[in-house]
């Protein structure tokens, strides 16, 4: 496994109870219905649960999803990506990591939906970041 600065060349494994997750995504998005969603990450209206794809899950993970589900993180509660590819022939990927306590639903298959919890209004926004924080 080679390291830089810019990418991982080889793989990873998440330890203890943690999660690598991929394809979140933070950027302009398009739903189901076709509607473009222009990018509102680092704004009021960009708090909001996302969406990724289990990577990884470390050995003490006793969780029912799997590599390949799909699970819904709390808003904020990811690192900062890493990019990795395994070889030459796959494709690059952004990994992060995720506390398990910070799953708050998951799914076999890719959720149709991009958002949830948020309002795309030019006005102030109306959601409270207080309610996607996990009190348990």
């Amino acid at each position: 496994m080679s390291i830089s600065l810019k990418k991982i060349e080889g793989s990873i494994r998440a330890i203890g109870d943690r999660v690598l997750v991929s394809h979140m995504y933070f950027g302009e998005q398009t739903t189901k219905s076709g509607l473009i969603l222009r990018d509102d990450d680092g704004t009021t209206r960009g708090i909001y649960p996302r969406w990724g794809k289990v990577y990884s899950k470390g050995p003490r993970n006793k969780e029912s999803y799997e590599v390949g589900h799909w699970v819904l993180v709390e808003h904020g509660r990811w690192t900062r990506s890493i990019k990795m590819q395994e070889d030459d022939d796959s494709e690059e990927l952004e990994i992060r990591m995720i506390d398990a306590d910070n799953i708050l639903a998951y799914s076999n298959e890719k959720p149709d939906d991009v958002v949830i919890g948020a309002e795309y209004a030019d006005g102030p926004a109306t959601i409270d970041p207080g309610s996607f924080v996990n009190t348990q």
